[in-house]
């Protein structure tokens, strides 16, 4: 075990050495265009001219259309296939599970364009999501990223949209102009990967569902499939300086579809609930799993009610149960108070 933990965190520190020296060659390449003038650059606008305020292209009005065409598309295949899938083999070791409730839609003659919703702790997670789903999805799938975080930048945004195929949200509201554009892409055959949750877990532990994947799924037809995420908490969740490497497990969901009549509050907890069986399956199995989903009794993803370090305490004691984690896992020490 501890010889393939140091290849895997050899592997990491190549990984990150070989896009320390890409980013470097990049700002060198791009140098010598500082000093280029129009039009290359912006044309200078003379003192005391009111220029007329132009439109915003960052954020939820970054333009992606160009990273679901031919080029980027392969452009996307070999990063995904190559580089992206060997960082995250080094990183997470991910075990997929539950592809074969798949299966249904799968053997379909036109698959259709379904909402992957998987809880979400790290960073991480979006490139394990690129290489755990599976075909027929994988190759026409887009990630809702976080417009304030992912495309606050030029640079950033074009990164996002050309490896991860990134798709700006507005993760505090779902609006009629990302809805109508989701809409569109599962109308052409595109799939969709959201968090439920919004954001990064903050602690560890999971957070209260947003109703985005259940809104959307009303809107477009599209099955929504629950997803679990375990292990990257631990690797790299929210605050870690640098990437731990460990194991991980990505577990799918049955499809769900909205029952008619039925809110989108009502369907969103009916999400949620699935996605905190699949993580009560990891700890335990299938079968203790729904046994204890049809008494209401799974463990909150949310974890305990009670704060500070025994909130963290009972999260230790949680990965202590999975298989992901076991690497990392640090002895607990008590203290001596004599006796």
């Amino acid at each position: 075990m501890s010889t393939k933990r140091s290849v895997s965190r050899h592997t990491a520190r190549r990984a990150a050495r070989v896009l320390d020296v890409a980013s470097f060659a990049l700002r060198t390449a791009l140098r010598p265009t500082r000093q280029l003038g129009f039009p290359y650059r912006a044309p200078t606008t003379p003192s005391g001219v009111a220029l007329p305020e132009q439109p915003s292209s960052l954020g939820a009005d970054f333009e992606t259309d160009w990273a679901r065409r031919a080029p980027a598309k392969a452009a996307r295949k070999l990063i995904v296939n190559g580089p992206l899938r060997l960082a995250v083999k080094a990183l997470a070791d991910p075990e997929v599970l539950g592809l074969d409730r798949l299966s249904d839609l799968s053997s379909h003659d036109d698959p259709p364009a379904v909402i992957f919703a998987p809880n979400h702790h790290s960073h991480l997670d979006t490139p394990l999501m690129m290489i755990a789903v599976p075909e027929p999805w994988r190759s026409k799938t887009v990630i809702a990223a976080a417009a304030d975080y992912f495309f606050d930048t030029r640079i950033k945004g074009t990164l996002a949209a050309l490896a991860l195929n990134a798709l700006p949200i507005d993760r505090e509201v779902t609006g009629r102009r990302s809805s109508d554009m989701i809409r569109g892409l599962v109308s052409d055959g595109w799939s969709l990967v959201i968090y439920p949750e919004g954001g990064r877990s903050p602690d560890g532990w999971g957070q209260e569902f947003k109703g985005g994947a259940a809104y959307l799924s009303s809107r477009t037809g599209a099955p929504v499939i629950p997803v679990f995420i375990d292990g990257t908490g631990a690797i790299f969740g929210k605050g870690m300086k640098r990437p731990k490497p460990g194991t991980s497990k990505v577990v799918f969901g049955a499809p769900m579809w909205p029952v008619e009549g039925q809110s989108t509050r009502r369907f969103n907890a009916r999400i949620e609930a699935s996605v905190t069986a699949l993580g009560d399956e990891v700890l335990t199995d299938y079968w203790t799993a729904r046994q204890r989903a049809a008494r209401g009794e799974n463990p909150k993803l949310s974890g305990p009610e009670y704060q500070g370090w025994r909130r963290q305490w009972a999260l230790d004691d949680r990965r202590k149960l999975g298989a992901a984690g076991m690497r990392r896992r640090q002895q607990r020490r008590w203290p001596d108070i004599g006796k």
